[in-house]
């Protein structure tokens, strides 16, 4: 819920607050993420919804509209320890697109990470990787931050 909600909504809530509000997301029409399995064992999830559902983004400094295009957003990631570096974020951004596509949208948007050393920390790829990113086909459209590039893919 970090970047579906404000600084100080997101902070009121607290953690019991917190997970109340993603119940009732997931019980609304459009699907708060995309889920990857194995077989029937989900192995990963990507949130994605329209810019506007993510109003932290527009407080940020770094990660604020770059036009005013309606894109879709991208904003993290989870993938179980045991499928990490098998390109599943990739195939989550490819299936991404998909649903944005079918949803009526144009383009999509992330706001992934470009480590500045070669053994990163593994716990910040929450948001992504940018070279996952170039692989299911983004460009780098804007940075603001040496290491946090604005990726798209026009659809």
């Amino acid at each position: 819920m970090l970047w579906r909600l404000k600084k100080r909504d997101y902070d009121d809530l607290g953690k019991d607050g917190r997970r109340s509000a993603i119940a009732n997301r997931f019980r609304q029409d459009l699907p708060f993420g995309l889920l990857a399995y194995d077989g029937k064992q989900p192995i990963g999830w990507c949130s994605i919804a329209p810019r506007a559902e993510f109003p932290r983004l527009e407080t940020s400094r770094i990660l604020a509209a770059v036009d005013n295009e309606p894109v879709w957003s991208i904003t993290c990631f989870y993938i179980a320890k045991a499928y990490r570096r098998r390109g599943i974020s990739v195939k989550l951004l490819e299936r991404a697109a998909d649903f944005v596509r079918e949803h009526g949208g144009s383009v999509i948007e992330g706001y992934p990470i470009e480590p500045d050393r070669a053994n990163y920390p593994a716990v910040y790829a929450w948001i992504g990787l940018a070279n996952a990113f170039r692989a299911a086909g983004f460009s780098e459209v804007a940075r603001r931050s040496p290491t946090r590039p604005i990726m798209r893919k026009c659809l």
